[in-house]
């Protein structure tokens, strides 16, 4: 289906990123279709974290252009980003352990809030009807995550399946285009990467959303992504359907480490 923005709703030509004399990445180009579940794979040290970082404008690539909504950039900012639409969870919980499951995800609600601290710090009229509002929604994400028995626990105290959820609805609470996962199933047993895959496909299915995520799990990747890249030592390697990535002997000799028989 073509996006309303061309072809891609996120596309990544020729970036090249480097740290020193350490290339991470090395003239990448990919692009990412509205809606579409995108997976991106491969080693330890692949370059697929600073990919997502150069995506979000955490990183800011040497060479290279990134298209995103029809817009052309030499590098994102984060800011921009996040106005944009682009969310983002982290490899490790990156949550405030003190506040309640409801206030972290009310953070994500900022970049929504307008009023201006006079309202808010007196919480009249105006700055009381945004909040309301704000609640509102976050506690429909409550819902939607299963996640209502939690609502008032401080994060520190819940499980690390339970506070990757955390972190995905305070993503949600941005009310994202694209959503961007680092390893979202990392550390789970398989009942909760089940539940995690499950809520990965409702976000993309119910919000509408479309998700770029990094995972090792590869029955995860085959399982909820159209389309996969591969990445090694900074270079891509591969990009194609799950059956096409799964049939490639440059993917398997490189990256599992397997050479199937001729």
């Amino acid at each position: 289906m073509e996006s309303k923005f061309g072809d891609y709703l996120l596309s990544v030509d020729h970036i090249s990123l480097s740290f020193g004399g350490v290339k991470a990445l090395k003239d990448i180009s990919f692009g990412i279709r509205e809606k579409e579940v995108f997976a991106i794979i491969g080693p330890n040290g692949a370059g697929k974290t600073s990919m997502l970082n150069v995506i979000n404008g955490f990183y800011h690539p040497q060479e290279g252009e990134i298209t995103y909504k029809g817009v052309h950039r030499k590098q994102m900012k984060s800011h921009d980003a996040a106005v944009h639409g682009i969310a983002r969870t982290f490899q490790n919980v990156a949550l405030f352990k003190g506040m309640s499951t409801i206030d972290n995800i009310m953070t994500g609600r900022i970049i929504h809030m307008k009023r201006n601290l006079f309202w808010q710090a007196f919480y009249l009229g105006p700055a009381r009807k945004e909040e309301m509002a704000n609640r509102e929604y976050v506690e429909d994400i409550i819902d939607f995550l299963e996640i209502q028995a939690i609502r008032r626990t401080p994060v520190g105290r819940l499980p690390y399946g339970l506070q990757k959820r955390v972190e995905l609805g305070r993503a949600l609470a941005m009310e994202p285009d694209l959503l961007l996962l680092d390893e979202p199933m990392a550390g789970m047993n398989i009942e909760e990467k089940q539940d995690m895959c499950r809520f990965v496909l409702d976000v993309n299915d119910q919000y509408g959303t479309t998700i770029a995520l990094i995972e090792h799990d590869m029955s995860v990747v085959m399982d909820i992504s159209d389309k996969v890249v591969v990445l090694d030592y900074g270079e891509k390697l591969a990009e194609g359907t799950p059956d096409e990535i799964r049939g490639n002997q440059t993917v398997i000799d490189a990256y599992l480490g397997v050479t199937t028989a001729n």
